[in-house]
């Protein structure tokens, strides 16, 4: 057990250091930030000199690695736009992300496998025809599209909730809602493929013959061993919600993570990009690996 956390640890590492690089190299071929940020009338002298004092006139792979020893001790540097260090300011934004991503996970796990498991008891029958069509609509609605049209409907015309920001819990309901549509989708179908697979098995057959009780047979038989798939597809759709935040976030005017890179974007605030991503990516390992290391309580024959 202490040799598969350690090797998952190890490729958490690694998984990190390429998303180091890969955003690194991203943001710096988007353009100068340096003469986005100086005047018009700026001169080649003055902009050279703010160059040099913002460190980008060293070369590339110099500010990785300098960019590198700074990241692993939590220093992503200053803002080029609000003049205040990185970390702290996505720090400032991440419990509104968090709250989010998690209020929308709860809801899809709660909706999708009770859900998915019926439509696999009911394999063929109505409901499951219902399911699976909820399912393929909830897959193919953008999420963009998804909070405007609750915005219209919910906020504007039955003026049932508010439209955006945050504080109260009424203003979750809809960017938990419209996060977790796609989720629910994606999570149902998986969730009664694996069910459909596992029912269909030769010692659920005998549990049945043996006369167990259906509850025994699909509670602690069927619904265990399928178990060990839904939490691996819930592991990634973690990162599918981190993701989506983005667009939801300003879809409601959501002060997290994802509105935040947004507006470093636009701004070409490098560090802040940088700051956000990595933080986002180190959570999204964490995870990740917690999801991995759970499957050995799941099912002990699990091996790295």
């Amino acid at each position: 057990m202490v040799r598969y956390i350690i090797l998952r640890v190890a490729h958490a590492a690694l998984v990190l250091f390429g998303t180091s690089l890969i955003v690194f190299i991203a943001v710096h071929a988007s353009g100068d930030p340096v003469v986005m940020m100086m005047p018009a009338d700026a001169g080649p002298a003055e902009i050279e000199e703010f160059r040099r004092i913002l460190g980008l006139d060293s070369p590339l792979h110099v500010q990785y690695i300098r960019f590198l020893q700074r990241a692993v001790q939590g220093d992503f540097g200053r803002s080029l736009r609000w003049g205040v260090p990185c970390l702290p300011l996505v720090l400032q934004r991440l419990p509104a992300t968090a709250e989010l991503a998690f209020g929308a996970l709860l809801v899809s796990l709660l909706v999708a496998i009770p859900l998915g498991v019926v439509a696999a008891i009911k394999q063929g029958s109505g409901f499951d025809d219902m399911a699976i069509a909820a399912s393929t609509l909830g897959i193919t609605m953008p999420t963009f599209w998804v909070g405007i049209m609750a915005i219209l409907l919910f906020a504007v015309r039955l003026r049932l909730l508010p439209p955006s920001g945050r504080g109260e819990l009424s203003n979750c309901v809809l960017p938990v809602l419209t996060l977790s549509l796609g989720r629910i989708a994606v999570l149902t179908r998986f969730t009664r493929s694996v069910m459909i697979d596992v029912l269909a098995k030769p010692y659920i057959v005998t549990a049945r013959a043996k006369g167990l009780p259906n509850r025994i047979v699909l509670g602690i038989h069927a619904f265990r061993n399928a178990l060990l798939p839904i939490i691996t597809l819930v592991g990634v759709e973690i990162g599918s919600l981190m993701g989506g935040a983005v667009i939801t976030e300003n879809v409601f005017a959501w002060p997290g993570i994802g509105r935040l890179v947004v507006l470093a974007v636009y701004n070409r605030d490098f560090p802040v990009v940088q700051a956000c991503v990595m933080t986002t990516a180190a959570i999204f390992t964490l995870l990740n690996m917690i999801v991995d290391i759970s499957y050995q309580y799941i099912n002990p024959l699990v091996r790295y």
